[in-house]
């Protein structure tokens, strides 16, 4: 197994992440098969108890590991299906330990950091690197491993110690360190400043490790002189200094660090040179040009609780994005905190108000998407309400879907204090629950979670066919509430159908409304399994009503073609 280690100095948020996915990206450009893992050190087990302010979205897998944000990258980059197990954090490590040392694995040994905590980091790394993550058989060829954080933070500490005992152990033909570094420009100056980068790779090679190459983060493409100097103080090469200035779109890195011959020198760190085919980037190449040259957008209005982070909604952006660029169109995406649409709004701030309501009615569209808690959720149930009445396409997911039957049962059904147990246990009439199999004790990894199959109750529904009509799909979850199987017998009366359902019949998947363009919700996550190039049908079905082709669509699909 070959390692190839991303780590990052100076800031955080530099981009390491995608970094890392775009080395994977022309690894396997060369033939190789690629997997990875996320290091993240802090103490939480997982991250499906922090708040989407704290760390971005929760992104779910196959498995039901509740993970961080760049798996999804990971994912969608490389076209892998990860385990829970890639994303390892301090939480994990120590924990496993703990229930060894409590077996009584270590016998009678003092279990301490080194180590112990470093040898369970090391054999955590190698197992999972062997796990073949592309559907076919054996271990990788290459294991892309991202540090989270900065290098000489505290908690990342024993994992810096581990991956230098890895190293060692692997040997240095296995063995590749790219560390992500910013280039800052003084306002004052306008010189390239290489100061920062010289002191975070001095701090790394003091804790025992040398980096290989580095990536450097700019606005601008680095000048010549700037190499020099990095290359002299750091102990690097001129050919490993790589630059990753700002591009149109993400999709441009892969490309930029083919032009740098990264690949190359990777390979060359590595001695694949003799295995390696010629990079083909041809199809990553053209994708990112088509959007280049794409001019025409959709306006599309997102109505959410967490709208000041962009990063809590990382997958339904790209899932957008996806979807659009199948269309040939820019996703215009207008953010709309929820609650600046409510009518104690109106009193508060009323400018935010006016401003919110004006955005949804230029809206194409309308998006929904998941989110727990009360706050906001008079806002989305009105947005819900616009959408449906003025036959603007709606897609709502997770709480999306339960907030569209909210709606429903109240304005159609007459149910004035329809609501869903999370926000309201004392209403006499919620119509979403909370599910039996729940815990009321616990939060973390208690949810339904996971890839589930969803059965189409009919062919003939919009959803069905934009899935080209197969009898089931699998699509991951992540909720704790429901709705309420007794009402579902009303709502259908009244014209809302529950088109999917799972493999006891009782839990609702998917709604539409006929007689509407585009009104669905689903109680799964269709963004996490959207790819470029494979948008995800629920996103894609609102982005083609929303531009009025989704009947030609429809026609020219019918035979799953």
């Amino acid at each position: 197994m070959k390692f190839v280690l991303v780590t990052g100095g100076v800031v955080s948020g530099l981009g390491k992440g995608v970094t890392a996915s775009s080395v994977g990206v022309v690894l396997k450009a060369c033939g190789l098969r690629v997997t990875s893992i996320k290091i993240d050190p802090y103490l939480n087990t997982d991250a499906g108890t922090m708040s989407p302010f704290e760390h971005g979205e929760v992104f779910v897998l196959d498995d039901g590991g509740e993970v961080d944000l760049d798996l999804g990258n990971y994912e969608r980059f490389l076209d892998v299906t990860l385990t829970r197990d890639n994303n390892i954090t301090t939480g994990k490590i120590y924990q496993s330990v703990l229930e060894k040392e409590r077996r009584g694995n270590y016998l009678g040994k003092t279990v301490q950091v080194v180590p112990h905590i470093t040898d369970a980091i090391k054999n955590w790394i190698e197992s999972v690197a062997a796990i073949p993550v592309d559907g076919k058989e054996g271990p990788a060829d290459v294991c892309v491993i991202e540090l989270g954080g900065t290098v000489g933070d505290i908690e990342s500490m024993p994992f810096i110690e581990a991956l230098r005992q890895l190293s060692f152990s692997v040997g240095q033909d296995n063995f590749c360190l790219i560390h992500v570094s910013l280039i800052p420009v003084l306002g004052v100056v306008g010189e390239q400043k290489t100061k920062p980068t010289q002191h975070s790779v001095r701090e790394l090679r003091a804790l025992g490790l040398t980096p290989h190459l580095l990536a450097c983060r700019s606005a601008q493409p680095l000048l010549a002189n700037t190499k020099e100097k990095l290359s002299q103080f750091c102990h690097v090469p001129i050919a490993n200094i790589l630059n990753i200035h700002d591009v149109p779109n993400i999709w441009h890195i892969p490309l930029l660090l083919r032009s740098q011959n990264a690949h190359h020198s990777i390979l060359q760190q590595l001695n694949l040179l003799s295995i390696a085919a010629p990079s083909d980037l041809q199809a990553w190449t053209k994708m990112a040009e088509t959007y280049d040259n794409i001019t025409n957008s959709v306006r599309i209005a997102m109505v959410g609780k967490y709208v000041g982070l962009t990063d809590s909604y990382l997958s339904v952006v790209k899932a957008l994005l996806h979807a659009c660029i199948a269309c040939s169109l820019k996703p215009s995406i207008d953010w709309i905190a929820a609650s600046d649409l409510e009518d104690d709004s109106a009193n508060l701030t009323p400018e935010a108000h006016a401003a919110a309501w004006e955005t949804l009615r230029n809206a194409e569209c309308v998006l929904v998407p998941g989110g727990f808690g009360d706050r906001g959720v008079k806002g989305m149930i009105l947005a819900a309400k616009y959408a449906r009445e003025n036959n603007v396409p709606y897609l709502g997911i997770c709480l999306g879907m339960q907030i569209s039957v909210i709606e429903f049962a109240r304005s159609v059904l007459g149910l004035e204090r329809a609501n869903s147990s999370e926000f309201d246990t004392e209403s006499p009439d919620n119509v979403v629950i909370f599910m039996p199999e729940g815990s009321r004790t616990h939060m973390g990894s208690t949810m339904r979670l996971g890839s589930r199959k969803t059965i189409f109750q009919t062919h003939d529904c919009l959803s069905s066919k934009l899935y080209c009509n197969p009898k089931y799909v699998d699509e991951r979850h992540r909720h704790r509430y429901e709705v309420n199987p007794e009402v579902i017998g009303a709502l259908e009366e009244a014209g809302l159908k529950f088109v999917g359902k799972d493999e006891t019949g009782k839990r609702m998947e998917i709604l539409e409304l006929p007689g509407h363009p585009y009104y669905v919700g689903s109680q799964f996550h269709p963004e996490f399994k959207s790819r470029p190039g494979r948008p995800s049908p629920m996103f894609l079905g609102l982005i083609l009503a929303a531009t009025k082709q989704l009947e030609a669509y429809l026609n020219t699909h019918q035979n799953g073609s």
